[in-house]
């Protein structure tokens, strides 16, 4: 049902590859196809089928439309599942109708065995997990799923969020920090197992994402990665409803959408070729995150040998709550299967239990931090995907009104759907988490300086002290806050007490290495 699912980009030109199968690759320009002007036949052979699933209401502007617009509107419809609207509606209605319920009485958390704390398991433990991990990037079966369909709106950034740079003396945007991770993983399992092995970047961008993040990554060269192991694909989309299923009109001549949710990751894999591709490639296991947490450990060693030794079919790494009230999903069991509960889904008392430790009961923060067997994903794709829970917002959605006028709501007059990543945690056979410690793994980037939370000051301030964190482990001595450390010196922490053992740096601290860009030339 999203727009680009196969024809990605019909009406546009590009300087986007695209794949047969719809991903993107390399840069050669791709014609936009010819679309033939629609006909009366057209017209009375969609009314026919929109009628049988009461949508017939998307024509009523048919006689007011230019050629060209009734192209697109007819694109838009064919685009469509008409089989699957209905289903889709009344799926998103039981999903609106069971907001609010508390699952106190069905909830369980976590078993121990099913959850490894870092902080707790010894070192030795630790580095077997990291060496298995390193051998399994050194056969080349590993790959990287980035969610970067976002765009920095939020950061008062008009361009996608990967390119946000949040003031680090460095200058880097995410997108480069997480391509030097990954230059810099393979180096070290090369070292480890004397022989290199190439992390394919799979990265989901949206409809409006595509192009720019495309052009930013040719234009700084893919960061020093190989093109042909980055590769693009397109979020899909899902119609937006009225309450009573029918489909609004965003304009006479075009369907309302919205993003389908960072779950929609699963269709658009298996629709535009990316389990196929990952199975040409030899990938079997497929680290996923958002683009947006700066401290990301892209293909931890660690986490890909934990959840290899422990023949996992989907993982999740988590952060423990710092109160009961941390407004964030908690990753338990639910009637016997695993999936993420949000904060308003349980009761304060149920939030507040802890256990003889003191520890609270469910502690499992979800951090959108995943592992997947390629396999799994396979099973997903094929048997699993139309299963996967709807989430419903009721949304203040523009529309034509009878008039053909558009309007802005100023109330919600209207649903938006998403799937959400985590929801295929109840289909794994096996199912693990690994706890990270935040102050090591998660730093989000959401909202503007002004929030004073989530934001480039906290971002940055995390980074500098992960890294102060760093140089102080390995011998050094830093005076003052700021200090940043390249990724081509040191991917968390390793071999660094060659350069800073017995040393004294005084803030700003910047190490750099010779890859590293200069200041200004980004």
């Amino acid at each position: 049902m999203g727009r680009h699912s196969y024809n990605l980009l019909q009406h546009q030109h590009t300087n986007v590859r695209r794949h047969r199968n719809g991903s993107f690759g390399a840069n050669t320009r791709n014609a936009t196809p010819v679309i033939e002007t629609p006909t009366m036949t057209d017209y009375l052979s969609l009314q026919t089928r929109l009628a049988q699933v009461h949508q017939e209401h998307l024509l009523k502007f048919w006689h007011e439309l230019t050629p060209d617009e009734r192209a697109d509107l007819v694109r838009d419809i064919e685009e469509l599942n008409l089989d699957e609207i209905k289903q889709y509606f009344d799926r998103a209605t039981v999903s609106m109708n069971e907001n609010g319920i508390k699952l106190d009485d069905r909830l369980q958390p976590m078993p121990e065995g099913k959850v490894i704390s870092i902080a707790r398991t010894p070192k030795e433990q630790l580095h077997a997990y990291r060496d298995e991990g390193l051998r399994q990037i050194s056969n080349g079966h590993v790959a990287v799923l980035l969610m970067a369909g976002g765009q920095g709106t939020r950061l008062g950034f008009d361009h996608p969020k990967g390119m946000y740079d949040v003031g680090l003396q460095s200058r880097k945007s995410l997108f480069r920090i997480q391509a030097e991770r990954i230059l810099k993983l393979e180096e070290l399992a090369q070292e480890a197992n004397e022989k290199r092995g190439n992390i394919t970047w799979y990265i989901m961008t949206s409809e409006h994402t595509v192009q720019p993040t495309y052009d930013y990554f040719v234009a700084n060269n893919f960061f020093g990665l190989k093109p042909e192991d980055v590769l693009l694909f397109e979020q899909g989309s899902l119609p937006c409803f009225e309450y009573d299923g029918r489909i609004i009109l965003d304009e006479k001549h075009r369907v309302a959408r919205a993003p389908d949710g960072n779950g929609g990751i699963y269709r658009a894999m298996r629709r535009q070729g990316i389990l196929e591709d990952m199975q040409k490639r030899g990938v079997l296991y497929l680290h996923a995150h958002s683009v947006d947490n700066i401290l990301i450990k892209v293909a931890d060693p660690v986490f890909i040998g934990y959840c290899v030794h422990e023949k996992a079919d989907c993982a999740a790494k988590v952060v423990e709550k710092a109160a009961p009230n941390e407004p964030v999903g908690v990753v338990a069991i639910v009637d016997g299967k695993y999936q993420v509960v949000e904060y308003s889904e349980i009761s304060a008392k149920t939030a507040e239990m802890r256990n003889s430790d003191g520890r609270l009961t469910f502690s499992a923060g979800n951090i959108c931090n995943h592992f997947f067997s390629s396999s799994f994903l396979q099973d997903i794709g094929s048997k699993f995907e139309q299963e996967l829970k709807l989430h419903v917002a009721k949304k203040k959605i523009p529309f034509v009104d009878n008039a053909g006028k558009r309007l802005t709501p100023d109330k919600p007059n209207g649903i938006k759907i998403e799937k959400f990543v985590f929801d295929v945690f109840e289909f794994a056979q096996k199912f693990v988490a690994m706890e990270v410690l935040r102050d090591e793994e998660f730093s989000a980037l959401k909202n503007a300086d002004v929030a004073g939370k989530d934001c480039p000051s906290t971002a940055r301030s995390d980074l500098h002290r992960l890294h102060k964190k760093y140089i102080e482990t390995a011998g050094g001595i830093v005076h003052g806050d700021i200090c940043e450390i390249s990724p081509f010196i040191t991917y968390a922490g390793e071999n660094l007490a060659s350069q800073v053992e017995g040393k004294s740096f005084t803030s700003p601290v910047y190490l750099r290495d010779t890859r590293d860009p200069l200041q200004g030339h980004l």
